[in-house]
């Protein structure tokens, strides 16, 4: 992994859906796992979700679970966030990750994108 940049981000009410992507570079990137975090302003980052390079292993914050999927395309190097049921205490902005083991710890983490807002309206 080289590069990640996130997108898909934006504005959406309460109990409404957004979908997040993240295109990494680099000949490594089905190596990695890839994770989601958030940051909303004053809290510290946390973490969402993560998926392990064979998608066939997922983590979610228990916040998130049952509502967010991550799932990604090693061939397209993506890995994508669908968002439902989402909430105000959603907002923040969205990081993708890239690490080559699972932590919910954002230090655990060595590639990142710039991130992409999530706002969500009451």
């Amino acid at each position: 992994v080289q590069w990640l940049v996130e997108s898909g981000g934006g504005l959406v009410q309460a109990g409404g859906s957004l979908s997040l992507s993240c295109a990494a570079s680099g000949r490594t990137f089905s190596d990695y796992i890839m994770a989601w975090f958030r940051q909303a302003p004053g809290k510290e980052r946390e973490f969402v979700a993560a998926i392990r390079w064979n998608g066939g292993r997922t983590y979610y914050a228990e916040s998130v679970k049952g509502r967010f999927t991550i799932s990604r395309d090693n061939a397209q190097k993506t890995v994508y966030l669908q968002m439902n049921s989402l909430k105000p205490e959603d907002t923040a902005v969205y990081y993708c990750a890239a690490g080559l083991q699972y932590s919910q710890t954002w230090l655990q983490y060595d590639y990142w994108g710039r991130g992409t807002q999530v706002t969500i309206s009451s």
